[in-house]
């Protein structure tokens, strides 16, 4: 754009992925806080069992799985704007459950409402921050929700490392507060707008997020095309899964993004960063435990960073093929240290700590972030939202069924073992990259669509 400004846009997607921020401190909240809940100085009262600890932590995932439909239903009925709101309130009332008590059923409850408003994080979310943005800028804007999540993460590492039980329970709260009252100064996105037919009031936003005046020609480009786009699609059936498998564009964009976000949510990375402390003992790591606990959500910020600052340079395509590559690279060096040290040999210090580094940062970087840019990218605004809600329900559940059975399947084949079946996944993902997955990078809608049509 040769006018207006883009700084509104980056304002707003800021506001919602406040929300994604709180969600990664809430997923991050577990790592400092398993050794205290399972202290005999528990809060709890007890120390909790291995076996309730492994609820406590897997259950936010499982409960995600029923908040996608919830919120698919809430962002095509009430909004995208309503949406974000009400994830913000269910956040806050985790925060507010653990305050109350830490019994073992109230964490599990408090756990379930954040794993419910978690269902929007990667569903609503990029779908919202998309209807807000220009097309030059979208990539950025959507890729800066793994950002969020990742700085999340740190913080609550950092915070579980220095701060008490209790004090940390505030400081999200508080992080949760400000979020809820920032949504409601949010606009709700122009093309939900458009469906509605409230044009005038979808035409002053779009006005106000572009930095133009409403008479500005390219204001009016924008939503002559939305008008087209709900006219055209008003014209079809009500939208359901069974005409989403009717036309073929729809169709084969749903199969291509299933089948990455498969490989994504089994290339392993997620127990690691789970389960880092366990695997960095494993492997000979033996840095202070403030620098071992802090040293993966910074290398996944560092990977934030790169993925927004590439995204509209090389596009997503070759982004994803090498964040899976290099992910798989750094998986069979992990693999050959446990190997190396289960036969009881020893490698160099610098090997495992720098697969680890490597593995975290390509997940972070492109892994990823990357199907979720597509996903937005690949859909139009009348579908997107229950298109996306179906991927991140199965993904949720695919990231429940790594969780729940790493540990029983690690200790079943070996450590060593689960990392080369990992970095196999990974080298299916570099091939599914290459070979199915479409460039949107700067692409439109339609563009898109011909696209999907002919493959």
């Amino acid at each position: 754009m040769s006018k207006g400004h883009t700084y509104v846009q980056w304002m707003i997607a800021l506001i919602a992925e406040s929300t994604v921020l709180t969600y990664g401190l809430i997923a991050g909240w577990i790592s400092p806080m398993k050794s205290i809940l399972q202290s005999d100085s528990s809060p709890a009262g007890r120390p909790l069992t291995s076996m309730e600890m492994t609820w406590v932590a897997s259950i936010l995932p499982l409960a995600a799985i029923s908040g996608v439909p919830l919120f698919v239903y809430i962002s095509d009925n009430c909004g995208r704007k309503i949406g974000v709101f009400i994830m913000a309130v269910m956040e806050a009332g985790c925060w507010v459950i653990k305050l109350s008590t830490a019994n073992v059923p109230c964490l599990i409850i408090a756990r379930i409402l954040a794993g419910i408003a978690a269902g929007g994080s990667y569903q609503l979310i990029p779908v919202y921050v998309k209807e807000i943005s220009q097309d030059n800028i979208r990539g950025m804007l959507v890729s800066m929700n793994t950002l969020m999540q990742n700085i999340g993460i740190f913080v609550m590492y950092a915070m579980g490392a220095y701060l008490d039980y209790y004090t940390v329970l505030w400081v999200g709260l508080v992080v949760s507060l400000v979020s809820v009252v920032a949504s409601i100064t949010a606009p709700e996105s122009p093309p939900y707008l458009v469906k509605l037919g409230k044009y005038e009031e979808a035409e002053k936003t779009l006005a106000f997020l572009r930095g133009l005046d409403v008479n500005d020609k390219v204001v009016q480009n924008e939503m002559d095309y939305m008008k087209e786009k709900d006219s055209e699609v008003k014209e079809q059936p009500d939208v359901t899964l069974v005409t989403i498998f009717k036309q073929k564009y729809s169709r084969t964009g749903l199969l291509i993004i299933m089948i990455i976000i498969s490989t994504q949510a089994m290339n392993g990375t997620y127990s690691i960063f789970t389960y880092a402390s366990t695997i960095m003992k494993a492997s000979g790591v033996t840095l202070s435990p403030e620098l071992q606990t802090l040293s993966i959500p910074i290398v996944m910020i560092v990977g934030s960073f790169v993925s927004i600052s590439c995204v509209e340079k090389i596009g997503r395509k070759i982004i994803l093929a090498t964040g899976f590559a290099l992910a798989a690279i750094g998986l069979i060096g992990i693999g050959t240290v446990l190997t190396v040290q289960y036969q009881g040999g020893s490698m160099p210090g610098w090997m495992p700590i720098s697969s680890i580094i490597l593995t975290v940062w390509c997940y972070s970087a492109g892994v990823l972030p990357m199907p979720y840019v597509i996903m937005s990218e690949m859909f139009n605004f009348h579908i997107r939202a229950r298109v996306s809600g179906c991927i991140c329900c199965y993904a949720w559940f695919i990231t429940f069924l790594q969780l729940f059975i790493f540990t029983p399947v690690s200790n079943l084949i070996g450590m060593h073992n689960m990392m080369f079946c990992f970095s196999g996944v990974n080298l299916i993902g570099v091939l599914i990259a290459l070979l199915i997955v479409p460039e949107t990078k700067g692409k439109s809608v339609d563009e898109i669509e011909k696209i999907l049509a002919n493959k």
